[in-house]
């Protein structure tokens, strides 16, 4: 009887009637109910982690680029600031550097602080001093103006101010708003704050609350007679055609100085900033993919469970002829149907979520009355979010290797099972 109970009938792999028991083990009876409730838990559970590393890769990829983006667009790639002597060469220091390949803007600039006062209101600023044809290359200032037009510029007693100062300021274009510097005039008496009123020609906004709050925008003659700079300029702000060149252009720039100067470039301004959102990335990476992993487990303990049930079925179908291989292959489809159609949905679930991520966090917003991502808090004033098609398919391929992986040993535990010992303790 031995010998007739183990001959083996050999099937294609992956023949029709697996996959039929398989859906039929999915289906669980009402007896079963508990198992098809495990398995439920590890659809939801792939399903969620898929979903959630989904969006919350591409949230940070959207902040990364989003800010890198209007960093740029403001500040120089590249920082020329001089060394030895004042930058009183500059009209000619910029113009070689304009000359160079690659380099899409040289633009002076004289830096300050002040403070920006209205009738009503108060802040403290930065005030940069530049050239009129500078402010328009600046593509992030001049497409984005909403109140009035970067025209009066020219004239020297107009600025520029962003869209949530002229708000905390309640001023509008057209009106004046007072600058107050710590250094004025030097008198018997001491050093006297400057105080001088300016008509707002423009309002900006490019959608980063820390620009948009603290910067004015003053033509470059006026702010070296507002600052007391003897004809010279703090620093020349270089902007190249692609930042990630930037050692490239160090070097060009260097040598088309034709002077001591001293370089600074954008990954060095800001890279406590990035380096914090790289490890804050990776970090939630490896979090939310213990997500998939507990998911991943419920599975395992679901098919141990399965097998443990079915442990009769087993026999009677390996004394009908079925080969240890059709028993395996049974349980392999089971358990990964549940993760493949869980990364799949989670996949669906998390790119709908990530094109309309402004809309739902608007609605949420408005649900409960809160503000949710503080344009104060997180800088910008939406919420971005950019799918990166290498990450997100890692992050499928690693939720199916996890599933099938979770499949090996119940799906080997179920074919090793000995079906004269199952039937004599049925």
């Amino acid at each position: 009887m031995d010998e007739t109970m183990t001959e083996t009938v050999q099937t294609a792999p992956f023949a029709p009637f697996e996959w039929m028991l398989s859906a039929r083990y999915l289906r669980a009876r009402r007896k079963e109910g508990f198992i098809s409730v495990i398995a439920g838990f590890s659809f939801l559970g792939i399903m969620l982690g898929v979903a959630t590393l989904i969006i919350v890769m591409a949230v940070m990829n959207g902040f990364r680029k989003e800010l890198l983006d209007k960093i740029l667009g403001l500040n120089g790639h590249i920082l020329v600031q001089p060394l030895e002597s004042p930058l009183t060469d500059w009209k000619d220091v910029a113009e070689r550097i304009s000359q160079v390949e690659g380099i899409r803007l040289a633009a002076p600039v004289v830096d300050g602080q002040a403070l920006a006062s209205s009738p009503w209101n108060a802040s403290g600023v930065l005030v940069r001093g530049i050239r009129s044809d500078d402010l328009n290359n600046l593509t992030s200032i001049a497409k984005n103006i909403k109140q009035g037009s970067l025209e009066g510029f020219d004239d020297g007693q107009g600025v520029a101010i962003g869209r949530r100062l002229a708000d905390q300021l309640s001023l509008h274009a057209g009106d004046s708003v007072t600058l107050v510097a710590p250094k004025g005039a030097v008198t018997p008496m001491g050093t006297t704050p400057r105080i001088k009123p300016y008509k707002i020609v423009a309002v900006f906004e490019i959608g980063m609350s820390e620009y948009d709050l603290g910067m004015v925008f003053m033509p470059l003659a006026e702010a070296q007679a507002y600052f007391n700079r003897s004809n010279d300029v703090t620093s020349i702000e270089v902007f190249t055609t692609n930042p990630d060149r930037i050692d490239v252009f160090r070097k060009a720039v260097t040598e088309a100085a034709g002077r001591p100067v001293f370089l600074v470039d954008w990954r060095q301004r800001n890279s406590t900033f990035f380096n914090a959102l790289q490890v804050e990335r990776n970090v939630m990476f490896l979090i939310l993919t213990m997500i998939v992993l507990v998911a991943a487990l419920n599975i395992v303990s679901g098919l141990i469970m399965l097998v443990k049930d079915k442990g009769s079925d087993i026999a009677i179908l390996r004394t009908m002829g079925a080969s240890q291989g059709s028993i395996m292959r049974i349980f392999l489809i089971t358990g990964a149907s549940i993760g493949v159609v869980g990364t799949l949905v989670g996949f669906f679930v998390g790119l709908v979520i990530c094109l309309n991520i402004e809309s739902i966090r608007q609605f949420l917003s408005w649900l409960t009355s809160t503000e949710l991502f503080s344009p104060e808090l997180y800088f910008l004033s939406k919420l971005p979010a950019e799918i990166d098609v290498g990450e997100t398919t890692a992050v499928v391929i690693m939720a199916l290797t996890l599933s099938f992986l979770a499949t090996l040993y119940p799906s080997w535990r179920a074919a090793r099972l000995d079906p004269v010992e199952a039937l004599r303790y049925e």
